[in-house]
């Protein structure tokens, strides 16, 4: 399940660096995965009043939060993928249970 996910998101981000002239080289991964939970912590604060809402309404604010962790949970499987991790493996056993498919 994870190995298919973790396809997609390989494909789609290769096909963005592709456009954009972007090297994802060794460290690039590690960093852009800091840059997106920056831009979640972000949104959070200004879900959570502590941040600056810029005219963003809570659907707006739900929808850049969704969008945010989407982006988190991508960069983490494409860290992990980089660096040859079995995620499976770990949430076996650190979260003790099996993931299905």
């Amino acid at each position: 399940m994870l190995k298919t996910l973790a396809d997609k998101f390989e494909t789609a981000s290769w096909q963005y660096a592709a456009e954009h002239g972007i090297e994802r080289d060794y460290d690039w991964f590690i960093l852009k995965l800091q840059e997106e939970m920056g831009e979640l912590s972000q949104i959070w604060n200004r879900a959570k009043g502590r941040g600056r809402r810029k005219g963003m309404s809570d659907a707006d604010i739900a929808t850049a939060l969704a969008d945010e962790a989407a982006d988190v949970l991508g960069h983490i499987l494409l860290f992990a993928n980089s660096n040859g991790l079995d995620l499976n493996a770990a949430i076996e056993r650190k979260w003790r249970f099996r993931l299905e498919g």
